[in-house]
């Protein structure tokens, strides 16, 4: 174990990296997922083929990168925090970073879903369709107890959660000192309790204050993380999500280690390219995979083999996935994201230099 300052807010190849195994790791989990078609109750269901169980099990627990991606964010908050210097900065970058991709498909789905019943849209009235809109627009719905309109924004719901909180909590420290941020911070163990997924962000506000390292070079190093990987992924199905936060730690610490097997591993070129368009696949895939599972559900009704159906709803999905991630991220992230942060950053702040497009927290 290593320990020096805590993160500067660089930019490390292997946080991109992980970035990328989280977006895969969805991704991986909505192909089991899919084809099911909404149905859970009966066996091989829709056009998923009878695969073995224990590999239902390994791919089904592909839907808790979402975990990678709040450990991610514990270690790339606190130093974006300070960077900016204030609130207002701070979480224009934030708004200006989440909020295009978002808003785009949050306006397509609303557009498009009623036309084809997609899920909820089935048979709406207007005021429904109203409440849902904008519920899903200000990342709310959970809390009214409303349909969540794209597939994986749930967990939007709780990364504004967390920058809100951070930031409060931090100006409440500097400000006041811990007596005006104790309620905060107690907040904050309260919200753990009822959502306990969120105590991955911890794991990550612990490393970027702290510096610790775990070094562990070469094979071993990759073989220890990818037991720990494993290790988290399997507490989170089998045990409460507390348990996963040993395995998680330990993994993170290893990540973060630059030299370290895993993090040597996770700077491979094709993973940092997936890293850098992960927030684009991570929520465009979903409405790419959505028309192949249309497709595979009307043909396996007219008697095509599932194993075919699956395989090509894989390939088609991956395929497909990266295409119009990388578009989304060119198009969206960087060229229309720069055009609103050049139109409306002097509108209210003094200029930047430059919007970054690396791995920005």
């Amino acid at each position: 174990m290593t320990e020096a300052a805590g993160y500067d807010g660089s930019f490390m190849p292997s946080v991109q990296g992980l970035r990328g195994i989280a977006a895969l790791s969805v991704l991986m989990d909505h192909f089991y997922d899919m084809p099911k078609g909404g149905v859970y109750d009966i066996p091989n269901p829709g056009f998923l083929p009878p695969i073995w169980p224990w590999v239902q099990s390994v791919i089904n627990v592909g839907g808790h990168g979402v975990e990678l991606f709040f450990m991610i964010s514990g270690v790339l908050i606190p130093a974006s925090l300070v960077r900016h210097g204030s609130l207002p900065k701070f979480f224009f970058d934030r708004v200006l970073r989440i909020m295009p991709v978002f808003i785009i498909l949050h306006f397509a789905l609303f557009s498009i879903g009623p036309l084809v019943g997609y899920k909820f849209f089935r048979g709406i009235d207007v005021g429904s369709y109203t409440g849902i809109f904008a519920a899903n627009l200000l990342f709310v719905q959970d809390l009214l107890g409303l349909p969540i309109a794209q597939q994986n924004a749930w967990t939007l719901s709780y990364e504004w959660a967390f920058y809100i909180w951070f930031a409060l909590t931090f100006s409440a420290l500097r400000i006041g000192g811990r007596v005006v941020a104790a309620p905060l911070v107690l907040l904050g163990l309260a919200c753990l309790m009822h959502w306990p997924i969120a105590a991955f962000f911890c794991i990550g506000m612990l490393f970027s204050a702290t510096g610790i390292r775990f070094h562990i070079p070469g094979g071993l190093g990759v073989a220890a993380g990818l037991t720990c990987a494993a290790a988290m992924y399997s507490s989170l199905v089998l045990f409460h999500p507390f348990v996963g936060l040993i395995p998680g730690f330990l993994l993170f610490g290893m990540v973060l280690e630059r030299g370290s097997g895993i993090s040597n591993l996770l700077s491979a070129p094709a993973l940092q390219y997936i890293g850098k368009i992960s927030y684009s696949l991570y929520l465009v895939h979903p409405f790419v995979l959505f028309p192949l599972q249309l497709a595979g559900l009307k043909l396996v009704a007219i008697g095509v083999d599932r194993w075919i159906l699956w395989a090509a709803f894989i390939g088609l999905g991956l395929a497909l996935s990266l295409i119009a991630s990388a578009f989304s991220y060119e198009l969206i992230e960087v060229r229309l994201r720069l055009l609103i942060d050049r139109g409306l950053r002097g509108v209210f702040f003094r200029p930047l230099a430059s919007i970054e497009h690396s791995v920005s927290p």
